[in-house]
């Protein structure tokens, strides 16, 4: 590098790139980023990197990675450099989101009551009914309000044409928010004119949106609903995370210790005696919830709870149960529920996917096992996947014989380029691979927070983007509808 930053000796390459043109001119848009970039020498840059990883570890905003020899506890790498949407594609994305956690709410609220997306045969049965996610305990509740996944994180994927995909659907404990949002404080110190200039989306509203969300659930129970968030203890790997938002919330933090049933409802024990808990946002799994329904050697949850639930006596946020509409393989059903709910066509497509349950579709997997990224359908964090293109003929030959002995375990989807955008390496700024996670609220109405969680994948030419496989994080910047105006007028 020199002794500027070489932003403008950005390479883009051949993937769709968020921040440059297919012919290495700048993005109209993010123009004022280049300028604040530019201006720094490459020792700045490198300066400001080392001081936004510092302040993210000095405020302990880490994640546990288990197994390490190296240590379980890490901060999430993170690059200053922001992912920028434009308002234009950020109203189809919030209109797509919306759109597909309602119909994954009628879903979900369906397969646990009157099941008539079975019955109308949309969906086989076997693929609901052999599901890990289902739980037959959850058969015949009506949470509050009819909500079942309050909190959602959405993985999505831009392929090289631009198109926005769906990639999978996170409704059980989706974790990243607190990322989101400790990011944005940092970027407001390193990057601060071009924010402004920008007209950058705020996104410090969401934990006022969140404790809205949960007191609107509660509101059923009580008219002054109690909050508490439900952590597994310390050594969960999002622990800060959760925290933080009781934190940011003013709520209790409690482990299932600190609760006890008492006449199907759920108290806090307190140095005062007992306290009324109206709403568990729980951080802990479906089966760790109530050892007497579930795991009976889980220490983490609160006996009993499940019946204060079915009896309307506690919210729970989100529901146990969700996890059936976050299955990669009923994944691949979503655009027929939405038209099957909604009677609307999809608004963001979902990636082709290939089931392996089915005996056609799972020869074509296994003839084209080089091509293609393979998936288990019950697995979460880039733990236990195939990606075909760069596995070796051994690890190919090992995972066919997995397809070929239990095949309904198993998805596969064609690898796609996913898109870039310019990143701080040790070398100089290069194209890394991104996904987003944009958080939807469900309360009232479904809300989506203005940004997301930008991973970025920072080994060279790797499409894993998870934290627990080297990925890291950015800011994600969605423009204002003021700025694209102003970007018009200049340019008209």
């Amino acid at each position: 590098m020199t002794n500027k930053s070489s932003i403008k000796d950005y390479e883009v390459g051949e993937f769709y790139d968020e921040l440059f043109e297919e012919s290495g001119k700048l993005r109209s848009y993010a123009r004022p980023l280049e300028s604040a970039v530019a201006s720094l020498s490459t020792a700045e840059l490198r300066k400001r990197q080392k001081a936004a990883e510092l302040a993210l570890f000095q405020q302990g905003i880490t994640f546990a990675v288990y197994g390490d020899r190296r240590g379980t506890e890490k901060v999430m790498p993170y690059d200053i450099l922001p992912r920028i949407v434009p308002a234009h594609e950020w109203k189809v994305l919030e209109k797509g989101l919306k759109q597909r956690i309602t119909a994954l709410n009628l879903f979900i609220d369906d397969i646990y009551n009157d099941q008539k997306i079975l019955k109308d045969m949309i969906i086989p049965r076997e693929e609901v009914f052999s599901c890990s996610g289902f739980l037959k305990q959850c058969t015949g509740i009506r949470p509050p309000k009819g909500i079942w996944a309050h909190i959602t994180g959405t993985d999505l994927v831009r392929d090289h044409d631009g198109t926005f995909y769906v990639l999978e659907d996170n409704l059980r404990c989706p974790s990243g928010i607190s990322y989101v949002l400790e990011n944005r404080m940092i970027q407001k110190r390193i990057f601060p004119s071009a924010l402004r200039k920008l007209r950058v989306r705020p996104v410090i509203e969401y934990t006022d949106r969140l404790y809205s969300t949960l007191r609107h659930i509660g509101s059923e129970i009580s008219p002054d609903p109690t909050v508490v968030v439900l952590t597994p203890g310390i050594y969960n790997s999002a622990y800060f995370e959760h925290a933080y938002l009781a934190q940011q919330m003013g709520v209790t933090l409690a482990e299932g210790r600190d609760l006890t049933v008492r006449d199907d409802h759920v108290y806090l024990m307190t140095t005062k005696g007992l306290q009324r808990v109206d709403v568990l946002y729980r951080r802990i799994d479906d089966t760790f919830l109530d050892p007497l329904e579930f795991n009976p050697d889980s220490l983490l949850g609160v006996p009993g709870i499940m019946s204060c639930f079915r009896k309307g006596n506690i919210a729970l946020a989100n529901a146990p149960g969700t996890g059936i509409a976050d299955d990669k393989a009923i994944y691949s059903y979503v655009p027929n529920i939405i038209r099957y709910y909604l009677d609307e066509e999809p608004i963001i497509p979902n990636v082709k996917t290939f089931l392996c349950s089915d005996p056609d579709q799972c020869k074509y997997v296994l003839d084209n096992l080089d091509t293609l990224v393979v998936k288990p359908v019950n697995s979460s964090g880039g733990y236990g996947m195939l990606v075909g293109t760069s596995a070796t003929k051994e690890q190919r030959d090992v995972f066919a014989k997995k397809i070929e002995d239990t095949p309904h375990l198993y998805i596969a989807q064609p690898e796609l380029a996913l898109s870039r955008c310019p990143t701080i390496t040790e070398k100089e700024i290069e194209g890394r691979h991104v996904d987003l996670r944009p958080y939807i609220l469900y309360g009232q109405s479904p809300y989506v927070l203005p940004g997301g969680l930008t991973r970025v994948a920072l080994v060279k030419d790797s499409i894993v983007v998870n934290s627990s496989q080297g990925g890291g994080s950015k800011d994600t910047w969605v423009l204002s509808d003021e700025e694209i105006k102003i970007e018009e007028h200049n340019h008209a």
